[in-house]
């Protein structure tokens, strides 16, 4: 239960049981919880979705956005927008891309990015509540992306020292797998179009950090995780949509 205390502490701002010590590995190994906690983000949209569409698609919509930032605190919007400024800075240097990417400040490709992002979900979540035969389709959402993460982080090098790096100690094929089986085995059942819309978008993103960065970091993998959703929602809407 450590593993998944930690990993709940990590990626939201749920209330979780205080550990009276901690090590940087068991952070690392934490990462096998990483799909659990994405159900855990996943249902909570989910739940706040249906709930609030009752009333209409657009309040719905605002109100799965609002829960989906503040369970998740922020934390890959906050990425997505460090890996936009870093790229939009760095004018093909590695070493100004790394230093830009530890500014705590926000510029403006930043919040272009951001804005970007938020009104991407926005509309897509109304969309979902429109078109959706079952809104818990969205629960896997969260859940696909953090997996994804957890694949890159295993599968391309850190860049520099921080999350991104922990996450980088340990493999994790076995857990990682059994996730996938586990997601793969609910999306059949529930969406069966997440499962391309997933290979497509982790592939996609791992490609990218790999030939334009050559490795990834932290904000890497939250921008990552940003993407995904957006790609995932992207998926649910046009779903209902396709011949057959």
């Amino acid at each position: 239960m450590r593993g998944l205390i930690l990993a709940l502490q990590f990626l939201t701002r749920l209330p979780t049981p205080r550990l009276e010590t901690f090590r940087p590995e068991w952070l690392a190994d934490s990462a096998r919880w990483f799909g659990a906690v994405g159900l855990i983000v996943g249902g909570l949209v989910a739940g706040a979705l249906g709930f609030a569409a009752r009333l209409d698609p657009w309040a719905g919509a605002l109100a799965a956005l609002w829960m989906w930032v503040w369970v998740t605190g922020g934390l890959h919007l906050d990425g997505l927008a460090d890996l936009a400024d870093a790229r939009g800075a760095a004018h093909r240097s590695r070493e100004r891309f790394l230093e830009v990417l530890k500014d705590p400040h926000v510029g403006s490709f930043g919040v272009l990015a951001l804005a970007m992002a938020i009104a991407s979900k926005l509309v897509l979540l109304m969309l979902v509540a429109q078109t959706s035969a079952n809104l818990m389709a969205v629960a896997l959402v969260p859940a696909w992306a953090r997996c994804l993460a957890v694949a890159w982080s295993t599968t391309l090098p850190p860049l520099a020292p921080g999350s991104g790096e922990r996450f980088a100690w340990t493999t994790h094929w076995m857990s990682l797998s059994a996730n996938l089986v586990v997601l793969a085995s609910l999306s059949a059942w529930l969406a069966p179009a997440l499962i391309p819309a997933a290979l497509v978008a982790g592939f996609a993103w791992w490609n990218y950090l790999r030939k334009t960065l050559g490795g990834m970091t932290g904000d890497c993998l939250g921008a990552g995780i940003e993407l995904a959703e957006i790609g995932l929602l992207a998926a649910l809407v046009a779903s209902p949509l396709l011949p057959g």
